[in-house]
């Protein structure tokens, strides 16, 4: 007997409430933030219809979406293609083995954290995740060992987290993804990027590395931590280059059923700017922490308060109409998947 074609649908929506300290005065949060980033207003952060076809050896997935994260991400995408969360197709190559062409619009396969909140341990995202691609669009091939514990893909993209190619801009863009995970305690990963961002007379060459670990070291203990690593010429075809890098921490604990407490500390390195820009002497060079309460109101729905600081080696945030070196913030949300 044949399989039946699969037609599923799903959605996603997470409404938030934000309060920055430092009180800006159009509502908008420091720049570098692109998840709940509008302050003292409850609001969308995200919410998509998805529909996702599956039939013997091919697949697709269609998603839209909506509200601030859209807006910030997809800022630079034209017309429609602002509210694409998600539109692929794919073709299984292989009648025996798990290995699949996939085209089109996902996911980032950079990174831990994801712009769906339900799927990462804290409410807000880190800065290496918000200063990472997203989504990208391109062509990617991958391969899933027969026990689950090993995924491998490699990638030929449009660019860093872009759907359409930026003007002038011909050079094929990259990168690949390890995955290896002995068991649901462990999870570990790398993964890359190679490309340049820049018309082609301008070409500087992009390489960027990801790293991390999850590891479950009890039912109520769990531990992330990350680190991403980033290296930019500094003119086309030169020998020097621009560097950034930023680790991550983070802790979680579960002393109940539903409930969890989560820490987090960060650093962020970028003193050239190559992809936060501040211009000031010596660049963004911040660090972060945050503590989030985490409260399972069922399976498919998350109420989630955290408070969150930066300091930063130079006053690129603004207090009271005056540079400063701090910025804090509360944030609460409620996310719900269907």
């Amino acid at each position: 007997m044949s399989e039946a074609p699969k037609l599923t649908f799903s959605g996603f929506t997470e409404i938030y409430y934000s309060f920055d300290a430092n009180q800006p005065e159009y509502h908008v949060r420091p720049g570098f933030l692109y998840n709940h980033n509008r302050h003292n207003e409850f609001n969308l952060n995200l919410g998509f219809v998805k529909a996702a076809y599956h039939h013997k050896n091919v697949r697709a997935n269609v998603a839209l979406g909506a509200g601030t994260y859209m807006n910030a991400n997809y800022a630079t995408e034209p017309g429609v293609l602002k509210n694409v969360y998600e539109a692929n197709a794919g073709v299984k190559l292989s009648k025996n083995q798990n290995l699949w062409m996939d085209a089109g619009i996902f996911s980032s396969h950079i990174g831990f954290e994801s712009a769906v909140s339900t799927g990462s341990w804290t409410l807000t995202r880190s800065i290496c995740a918000e200063n990472s691609p997203y989504y990208e669009s391109g062509l990617k091939f991958s391969y899933t060992s027969p026990n689950d514990k090993w995924l491998l893909s490699v990638l030929l993209l449009n660019g860093w987290q872009h759907i359409q190619r930026p003007d002038g801009n011909n050079t094929p863009a990259g990168g690949h993804q390890l995955r290896f995970k002995p068991s649901d305690k462990v999870t570990l990963n790398y993964s890359t990027f190679i490309g340049n961002e820049f018309a082609d007379n301008v070409g500087r060459v992009r390489y960027f590395h990801n790293v991390y670990a999850i590891l479950q070291l009890h039912k109520a203990i769990g531990i992330t931590a990350g680190f991403d690593y980033g290296a930019q010429q500094v003119a086309r075809g030169s020998d020097e280059y621009h560097n950034w890098y930023s680790p991550v921490f983070i802790l979680k604990l579960t002393p109940f059923e539903k409930f969890s407490l989560i820490g987090r500390a960060e650093y962020y390195h970028d003193e050239n700017g190559v992809i936060i820009q501040t211009g000031t002497p010596n660049g963004f060079q911040t660090y972060g922490y945050s503590a989030t309460i985490d409260y399972e109101i069922s399976e498919n729905a998350n109420w989630r308060l955290e408070g969150r600081a930066f300091e930063s080696k130079d006053q690129i945030f603004i207090l009271d109409g005056q540079p400063d070196r701090q910025n804090y913030f509360v944030t609460s949300s409620i996310a719900m998947s269907f």
